[in-house]
């Protein structure tokens, strides 16, 4: 069922409606996630933690410029506790430490949603760290693999619980590929 990008909006515009107030946690150079949740009537923010991913992005939206800013995910993030009722966090633990991921990425996001609020998060799956051509930027990159299983359990001792497939609707946990090719997860949780 999880066949593109499309797929997984469409779920996350499912589960949770538009007014929300949402963070694209790495939003990238264009804030592409934001721009769209903002076009959809969501009070979405973007942060990243290379300034000029947040500069191009205002260049390219300037309608939401005031909505991005720059933040590194291996640090406490700048908002309040439970601000958010929703998180999106895809592809960019990858870029940071598995301590780190473990000891403060994951308990600022369940920090930062609201009780019932939901966490959309990618990562690339396996132990360890894999080098490969990104013909995307044209360049050999490393990326740090994470266990699905363990990402999971520290999750759920921050209180989130995963949300399972239902009625042909797609959850659970999900595998990808991508054109490097490196193999990907993808989850939805939902803070009790």
């Amino acid at each position: 069922m999880l066949k593109d990008d499309s797929d997984v909006i469409e779920r996350m515009q499912e589960i949770v409606h538009p007014g929300s107030c949402g963070l694209d946690a790495g939003c990238g150079a264009g804030a592409r996630d934001v721009f769209f949740y903002w076009q959809s009537d969501y009070d979405i923010y973007g942060i990243d933690a290379l300034r000029e991913n947040i500069l191009l992005s205002k260049d390219v939206h300037p309608e939401i410029a005031s909505r991005l800013s720059v933040a590194n995910l291996s640090n406490p993030l700048n908002y309040i506790d439970g601000k958010f009722d929703f998180v999106i966090c895809n592809a960019v633990i990858q870029h940071i430490k598995p301590k780190t991921v473990r000891d403060v990425t994951l308990p600022e996001f369940s920090r930062i949603l609201k009780s019932g609020g939901i966490l959309q998060l990618m990562f690339k799956v396996g132990n360890g760290i894999k080098t490969v051509y990104d013909k995307d930027y044209g360049v050999t990159r490393k990326f740090q693999l994470y266990d699905e299983t363990a990402i999971i359990n520290s999750l759920s001792k921050l209180g989130l619980q995963l949300i399972e497939e239902v009625d042909g609707k797609i959850g659970g946990v999900m595998y990808f590929a991508d054109s490097k090719p490196v193999y990907h997860c993808l989850v939805f949780m939902r803070k009790q």
